[in-house]
């Protein structure tokens, strides 16, 4: 199956909402963490606002239909990846990774520093698979203030604080 990966549009948005319920599937493996599964996603309005203000990709099949998606903002001199999502039939072939390249090539076009994001610690296609991508798990010493306030805020939202980690590709 060809699988392209391009920069979102606006019309991609309708499909966005699905490939994120889609991929929170795989929550429902591990019991704290189920409810994942259930939770309400972001809407179509809300995905087209994003891709109308950041850096936005979707892997595309054949037909030009998403399946998986990548939200990323600029702060400061650094690219946050805020989610990675693809679709169940489509996970495990190598899509994730394809989006973290477009958003580091991104990133290093706008002469950017670094990929951060947050994750669950031990999850398989959490930490272990930004590992595998050249990303660092960083110590509470090292997060400075936005990713503090990232992780306090996945707290209050419900996330086990103690299985979450906030990681970082230094560009």
């Amino acid at each position: 199956m060809t699988i392209e990966i391009r920069r979102a549009r606006v019309t991609d948005a309708d499909f966005l909402p699905a490939i994120e319920t889609c991929a929170a599937e795989l929550f429902r493996s591990d019991a704290q963490l189920a409810w994942l599964a259930d939770a309400t996603v972001a809407d179509v309005p809300s995905h087209r606002a994003n891709i109308q203000r950041h850096p936005v990709w979707v892997a595309v099949t054949a037909d030009d239909i998403p399946c998986a998606f990548l939200n990323a903002e600029a702060c400061n001199r650094e690219l946050h990846v805020w989610e990675i999502s693809v679709a169940g039939g489509h996970q495990g072939q190598g899509i994730g990774k394809r989006l973290l390249q477009a958003a580091r090539q991104y990133a290093l076009g706008q002469q950017l520093e670094a990929l951060t994001l947050s994750t669950f610690r031990e999850l398989p296609w959490n930490e272990p698979f930004y590992q595998r991508q050249g990303f660092v798990t960083l110590e509470q010493a090292q997060l400075g203030p936005r990713l503090c306030q990232v992780l306090a805020d996945e707290a209050r939202y419900g996330l086990p604080a103690a299985r979450r980690c906030a990681m970082r590709l230094t560009l």
